[in-house]
């Protein structure tokens, strides 16, 4: 069966939505979420992004798109998807890729006039997320994290955010845990200073129960033993793709029910849909029962928008030149299952007993992640060491993410031979060793790079160079032991856990202006579909470099 939902439609629910009550507010309490006035809360939703353009190589096995157009930024497609949401039963939609610069006030106000909560994925393709092969937590990431809250905070129906969607493929990657848990210490402190009630939220893949229990464990365990939430996550996602055909919760669910019983924190599936040429939903009416309801809390289909993968193929419209929505079949089979889903409204909130945030799981094969977690990414430290730096990293191509990768490569074999250590601008997630500058954006570890070797070669200028990339900052200290002193000086607050705060000269609430005060990795603020400076080039190196024996070089002791 195949529908169109023109514009005009669309815009008539445009006027019906101005009179509806405002959307409550959904906390979680304990492994559950709950309505304001009382009522468990399942997520009932769908996926809403359309897919960025996919570079296939080798280094990229899953497909992730390199590109994105941001879902809640075009007001127009949002009233005719209204419509479409309404018909197809939904209460939540998810958003991997926003724009922090682009207004979303017609998208969000239109979906919660429509009792449509969104949860939105923080991170961006290629260069705005935390890099499983080379896992930082940075100024730059951070100040993208929390430039993007700041816009979305003033809407209400706003369920969580995400502080990474699948950053652990495998066992041997567990170690980037640790980075995106000390994202989510930073957002949550963020978060409670702004008195919002959104969720810190992470998607896992699905994967063995060898590592998947303990890595779920380690997302919502207290590092400090002391029953505290501070660094746990709020909301587990688990992209989960198991049920394919006419199956049975006991085929299908059953194992994944019982191995997160004892879950301290809410639970869903944050994808799920077998890729399949008719795809029947069934798993629906199991997700939603109370098979499931003691664990999980509802799912978000997969996937709205046409989207291809390893995997298979997705998608349940297409929308055409005539800007009207034409609809599948698995759209019209996904509407059935969801409006016959009636959940459970149990436990009530009033009487369930809160199960406490357990210490972190022990360090294994299976998990490596360490329980001592980066520092909060300190801008202003950061800025304070650039402005002392001797040489400054000053590319002579508007393109430098194709250059400040392969530089920081050279100048860190340079040291190297001389006897010195990339050292500080490293990080490692399994021994919990964070070096001083690890926290700091990519251009200013270059720029520290670049300082050693200046310094090291007496002051030579050409030695600040890098092939016409640095400039000899005339208003730093002289001589490396000022120097030095002036770097401890900036980086003697960048350490432990903080309270973020938007950069200076960030976007207002509300979106519509630009910069993140940060530098690199926050996006264009001309375009949803803009790509910005590509993480991978430069953070490659920084798990890559040994550290040697320091050797009379710039140590910040």
């Amino acid at each position: 069966m195949r529908q169109a939902a023109r514009l005009a439609t669309g815009l008539a629910l445009v006027g019906a939505l101005g009179v509806q009550a405002a959307i409550q507010t959904v906390t979680r309490t304990g492994e559950y979420l709950y309505t304001a006035d009382g009522n468990r809360f399942y997520i009932k939703g769908v996926a809403y992004q359309e897919q960025g353009v996919v570079i296939a190589s080798a280094s990229n096995p899953s497909g992730e798109p390199s590109t994105y157009t941001d879902p809640l930024a075009n007001g127009t497609a949002a009233s005719v998807t209204c419509t479409i949401f309404k018909q197809l039963g939904v209460n939540t939609i998810r958003a991997y890729s926003v724009d922090f610069s682009l207004n979303h006030d017609t998208c969000m106000q239109l979906f919660s006039g429509a009792g449509i909560y969104t949860v939105i994925d923080l991170s961006l393709p290629v260069n705005g997320s935390i890099n499983r092969d080379a896992p930082a937590w940075t100024t730059d990431l951070l100040d993208q994290y929390i430039e993007t809250i700041n816009v979305f905070s003033k809407y209400p129906n706003v369920l969580a955010y995400n502080v990474g969607n699948e950053v652990v493929f495998y066992a041997n990657e567990t170690a980037a845990a640790t980075f995106v848990k000390a994202a989510a210490r930073d957002v949550k402190a963020y978060l409670n200073s702004i008195s919002s009630t959104a969720l810190v939220g992470y998607a896992a893949i699905d994967a063995d129960p060898s590592w998947l229990y303990p890595l779920a464990q380690y997302f919502s365990c207290d590092v400090t033993g002391t029953n505290s939430g501070a660094t746990a996550i709020d909301l587990y996602g688990l992209n989960n793709y198991q049920w394919c055909g006419n199956s049975t919760f006991e085929a299908s669910y059953a194992s994944t029910e019982t191995l997160f019983s004892t879950y301290n924190v809410a639970a869903y599936f944050s994808e799920f849909g077998c890729p399949e040429t008719v795809r029947y939903w069934t798993e629906v009416a199991a997700l939603l029962s109370s098979d499931m309801s003691p664990v999980w809390s509802g799912g978000i289909a997969f996937s709205y928008f046409p989207a291809t993968s390893a995997q298979g193929s997705f998608g349940m419209v297409t929308i055409n030149a005539d800007d009207t929505v034409t609809v599948s079949q698995d759209f019209t089979n996904l509407a059935a299952q969801y409006n016959a889903a009636t959940p459970p409204n149990s436990p009530t909130q009033s009487g369930l007993q809160l199960r406490t945030y357990p210490a972190c799981p022990a360090q294994s094969t299976d998990l490596l992640a360490s329980t001592t977690l980066p520092p909060t990414p300190n801008l202003s430290a950061c800025t304070c060491l650039e402005n002392n730096l001797s040489c400054q990293f000053t590319p002579s191509t508007s393109n430098y993410s194709a250059i400040v990768g392969s530089l920081l490569d050279y100048g860190c074999s340079l040291l190297g031979q001389a006897g010195g250590t990339c050292a500080p601008i490293s990080a490692n997630g399994t021994t919990g060793v964070y070096g001083e500058l690890s926290a700091c954006d990519p251009t200013v570890m270059l720029s520290w790079v670049m300082s050693q070797y200046y310094l090291d070669n007496n002051n030579n200028a050409q030695a600040c160079s890098f092939g016409g990339n640095g400039t000899v900052n005339s208003n730093a200290p002289s001589g490396t032991s000022a120097a030095n002193a002036a770097a401890t000086s900036c980086l003697a607050s960048a350490t432990g856990a903080s309270v973020p705060t938007l950069p200076a000269g960030g976007s207002s609430s509300g979106g519509g202006s630009s910069g993140s005060g940060s530098g690199s990795g926050s996006g264009s603020g001309s375009s949803g579909g803009a790509v910005a400076v590509d993480a991978r080039t430069l953070f490659g190196i920084v798990t890559s470099v040994v550290a040697v024996v320091v050797g009379g070089l710039w140590t910040l002791a």
